[in-house]
């Protein structure tokens, strides 16, 4: 049986044990634009001090370093530190919840939760970041959100999102509902066309294995889920029988900097 992380939505804690690698292989990398965002909106830079939330495989971490800034990452699943641990040693891992982060005040610019605030959108975790942040200091929110306007994306969302039963996600804009926050202001919102160019396996079905919801299934569910996926990729014809496909994204960030 796949073990439970004390604090952490089960679906994220037995999924993202289970599929760590998957994760690692089936997951975007972001936009150029989100580089800007970190330095402009995010004022990361040489001689600041950045926190990746809820970091995971560490997949944000390439764009962090390219700022200049040093760089902590927080992770709570083991199995996700390892593997973000292989390829970012130059990075001050940290074990820990968003509500329960092991730094002291006032130590960080920034904190940036990629494809995570979802999970921890409370109250409590706002008020946690905002005590490790310094006066002036900026939260950026970034996702890969998949452009359902196309018809197979929007078909292999169906296939997935039966499974999902209430977890956390981007997409139910849940996680806006604790904004306004105190002692928070908006800075705005950006966005920008992103993709994924890989093989189908690769982009599509690793990428719909890795999702929580879907990982966290017994075997022979997940089997049956991988099979439909392969089953679209062979009856849809600009994925069917190509060496690479291009799978589409929208990247939305969001910015809130601490005042008060």
């Amino acid at each position: 049986m796949v073990k439970t992380v004390p604090g952490i939505h089960r679906s994220a804690s037995q999924g993202y044990t289970a599929a760590a690698e998957t994760y690692v292989r089936g997951r975007p990398d972001y936009p150029p634009q989100a580089l800007q965002w970190l330095r402009e909106t995010m004022g990361a830079g040489a001689g600041k001090s950045v926190l990746d939330l809820g970091a995971g495989t560490g997949k944000f971490l390439p764009l962090l370093r390219e700022t200049g800034a040093r760089l902590l990452a927080l992770e709570p699943v083991a199995e996700m530190r390892a593997q973000l641990l292989r390829t970012n040693q130059d990075v001050e891992v940290l074990a820990g919840t968003a509500e329960s982060i092991p730094l002291p005040d006032a130590s960080l610019d920034a904190v940036v939760c990629a494809q995570a605030f979802h999970w921890f959108a409370t109250k409590e975790a706002l008020a946690e970041i905002r005590r490790v942040l310094v006066p002036g200091g900026v939260l950026g929110l970034i996702w890969n959100v998949r452009d359902e306007s196309i018809p197979w994306v929007a078909a292999l969302s169906a296939i997935t999102n039966q499974f999902e039963a209430g977890t956390p996600r981007y997409r139910s804009g849940e996680w806006r509902h604790v904004f306004p926050a105190a002692g928070f202001t908006a800075l705005g919102e950006r966005n920008a066309r992103n993709t994924h160019v890989g093989s189908a396996e690769s982009v599509i079905v690793e990428r719909t294995l890795s999702v929580s919801f879907i990982a966290a299934l017994p075997d022979t569910q997940r089997l049956e889920v991988a099979q439909r996926v392969r089953a679209l990729i062979g009856g849809t014809a600009e994925l069917a029988g190509g060496s690479e496909v291009a799978f589409p994204y929208e990247t939305s960030m969001f910015a809130y900097k601490k005042t008060g």
